[in-house]
């Protein structure tokens, strides 16, 4: 399955912001934001000016799907079935992607990164509702249980990250019971339970619209 491979940090210094794609590493001092925290490449310091209209579009559209890991292709499909259902798109849109399981997998704390959380995914270490499930974009639906097989409870990276991140609150649409390494999906995430980094939705609805 297609996935970007490449140096992860330049993706935060060119929205300039953090993406926390590595993790705890983001919040530390070694975190690349903390000490260049400019545009990417030879001329990067240079580069800054203040973007506009269509600029600003693509740089949240770029934003939003570096920050959950999809590719475009993916990322405008969901787009077009977040246009097909009820309610607000923009929500609708980022409701499906903090859904994904591998999103889950992050969210309930058993995955430090939503790189390692959809690597435990595709190598067989998550089951949902029982049967094991080895696709990252996989939909959580209210109601669905995610756990980690037994088998994969005593693998070293999963409980170092259980424990790394016991202090992070749970999202009030999962019930995570951690002891048990499983978590259950109450509801469908609310906008203001979504998204670690500010973001608005409307500028890529309003951009993926013309």
């Amino acid at each position: 399955m297609a996935r970007y491979n490449g140096p992860v940090c330049r993706l935060c210094r060119r929205e300039g912001m953090k993406l926390f794609l590595k993790g705890e590493r983001c919040n530390t001092a070694k975190c690349a934001i903390e000490k260049r925290n400019f545009i990417p490449g030879q001329h990067g310091q240079a580069r800054a000016k203040k973007i506009q209209g269509y600029g600003l579009q693509l740089r949240e559209k770029q934003k939003a799907r570096r920050y959950y890991g999809v590719l475009e292709g993916q990322f405008r499909n969901l787009f077009e079935k977040a246009v097909g259902m009820k309610g607000v798109t923009g929500e609708n849109m980022l409701a499906m992607l903090e859904s994904r399981l591998d999103n889950v997998v992050l969210r309930t704390g058993f995955a430090n990164s939503r790189a390692q959380a959809r690597q435990l995914v595709r190598h067989g270490h998550i089951s949902v509702n029982g049967r094991r499930t080895n696709i990252p974009s996989f939909q959580a639906k209210p109601g669905d249980v995610v756990e980690v097989l037994e088998k994969s409870r005593k693998v070293t990276s999963i409980l170092a990250s259980r424990d790394s991140t016991a202090h992070y609150p749970s999202p009030n649409w999962l019930d995570v019971d951690r002891d048990n390494f499983k978590a259950r999906v109450i509801q469908v995430p609310k906008r203001e339970e979504l998204v670690q980094i500010q973001l608005n939705e409307q500028l890529i609805v309003e951009l993926y619209s013309k």
